[in-house]
C-alpha cells in the first residue's frame, strides 16, 4: 500500500511543481483552498475526481472557511474525496482520524484558544488511531516559523505521545516542510506551497508493506 501525503496547497492544485505519485490513499492536511469560499470548491472536487487514488481524503484548514460556516454543503461540492472533521475512517485496516483545528492564528477558519478548548479537541482522536492528520503541527515539531515563532500546540503534541500513531500529517507552517521520526511515530509537515505561496514543495509518499507496520518507509 502506498500513501501520498500533500497539504497547503492553496487552490493552487493544477500549478504544483512536483507531480502527485500515485499511490493507493491521498491524505490532504488542510488549507485547499485560498480564500475558504463556495465558488473554490468545484475546482477541488475535480482536482481530486481526476487522482488516480482510490482513496481520497483531506481535512479542511484555516483559510477553508466555508467548511466552518457550512460543512453539509461544502461536503457535498466535494463528493471526490472524504472530508474528515473531528471524525475517522479505516481503510485496509488503517485507521484515520482527521481535525482541522489549531490555536488561534490571525483569526482564520477553524480556531480555538490553547488549553481546555483544544485539549477537549484532541481527546477525541481515540487510541488505537493508526494515522491522525490534523492542519496545525504539535509543539516543537516542524513548527517553527520564519520569524522564530513555533505555532505547534502543547496539547496535541501530548495526546499524540499519548496514543502513539504510526504517522501525524500536518501543514499550516509552510516554512516548516519536512519530516521528523520521534519513537514510532513518523512527523510529515507536507505543505506544498512555500511561505511565498508557490506550490514547489514535493509530496511525501509512504510505502506499506503487507507487515510489519514499524517497516513504513518514506520517499520525499
Amino acid at each position: 500500500m502506498r500513501i501520498v501525503c500533500i497539504s497547503d496547497t492553496h487552490g493552487l492544485h493544477n500549478r504544483m511543481e512536483q507531480e502527485i505519485p500515485d499511490g493507493d490513499i491521498l491524505l490532504h492536511a488542510g488549507d485547499i483552498t485560498r480564500d475558504g469560499e463556495i465558488e473554490d470548491l468545484p475546482s477541488v472536487n475535480y482536482f481530486f475526481e481526476n487522482l488516480p487514488h482510490r482513496h481520497k481524503i483531506f481535512i479542511p484548514g484555516n483559510h477553508d472557511w466555508i467548511f466552518e460556516r457550512d460543512p453539509a454543503t461544502a461536503r457535498a461540492e466535494v463528493p471526490a474525496a472524504t472530508c474528515l472533521i473531528d471524525s475517522g475512517i479505516e481503510i485496509g485496516g488503517l485507521k484515520i482520524w482527521g481535525s482541522p483545528w489549531q490555536p488561534n492564528f490571525h483569526n482564520w477558519a477553524f480556531n480555538l484558544p490553547r488549553g481546555e478548548a483544544l485539549a477537549r479537541v484532541w481527546n477525541l482522536i481515540p487510541e488505537g488511531t493508526d494515522i491522525v492528520i490534523t492542519h496545525g503541527p504539535p509543539a516543537d515539531i516542524l513548527d517553527q516559523c520564519a520569524d522564530g515563532k513555533k505555532e505547534g500546540c502543547k496539547d496535541l503534541a501530548a495526546r499524540i505521545q499519548r496514543i502513539s500513531p504510526r504517522l501525524h500529517l500536518f501543514g499550516h507552517i509552510h516554512e516548516a516542510y519536512g519530516h521528523k521520526k520521534i519513537g514510532k511515530t513518523l512527523f510529515l509537515n507536507a505543505s506544498i506551497c512555500n511561505l511565498a505561496y508557490r506550490p514547489i514543495n514535493r509530496p511525501f509518499v509512504i510505502n506499506l508493506p503487507e507487515s510489519p507496520l514499524d517497516s513504513w518507509t518514506l520517499s520525499p
